[in-house]
């Protein structure tokens, strides 16, 4: 008798069109399945927000589905995949809110870049670090893309 699959969904998640070689949806999409045929998962669902902030919840549509579905129990899963947290979100309070909200629900969260799972003691206390990065990166994004306006306006751009 074949073991039963540990059912999943996976969110994936750019914040610009323009997004950087490997973080595309195309490359989540794919490091994710390869993980989950690897761990013996079967992906049940897949949520992808394009061209979505990480800033908040607010204004990411597929990720407040994934979450409704997580509480109304429509797709059964255990955990939900994320390549990396940031893709999860880059607001603290909101990726740990988020979280627990799953949690309560007995989902948990695996980012398959560091494998971290939130299941585990050791891993709920990176999320909670790496969620905190992920907050101050965005941030220092923000700084970048605001000098780089600056200097294309003192060059008449």
């Amino acid at each position: 008798m074949k073991n039963k699959k540990i059912r999943c969904c996976v969110y994936i998640r750019v914040s610009t069109t323009m997004q950087v070689d490997g973080y595309s949806l195309d490359a989540q999409r794919d490091k994710l399945r390869k993980y989950a045929e690897y761990q013996n998962m079967e992906i049940v669902q897949e949520f992808a927000d394009e061209g979505k902030s990480g800033k908040s919840v607010e204004g990411r549509p597929e990720f407040q589905r994934m979450l409704d579905n997580i509480e109304n129990g429509t797709d059964d899963v255990q955990f939900v995949l994320v390549f990396k947290l940031s893709r999860f979100g880059r607001n603290a309070a909101d990726v740990l809110n988020s979280l627990q909200r799953m949690q309560d629900f007995g989902v948990n969260l695996i980012c398959v870049e560091y494998g971290i799972d939130s299941s585990k003691d050791s891993g709920k206390l990176m999320i909670s670090v790496l969620s905190a990065v992920a907050e101050i990166e965005r941030e220092n994004i923000l700084v970048q893309t605001m000098e780089g306006r600056k200097q294309k306006a003192r060059e008449g751009k």
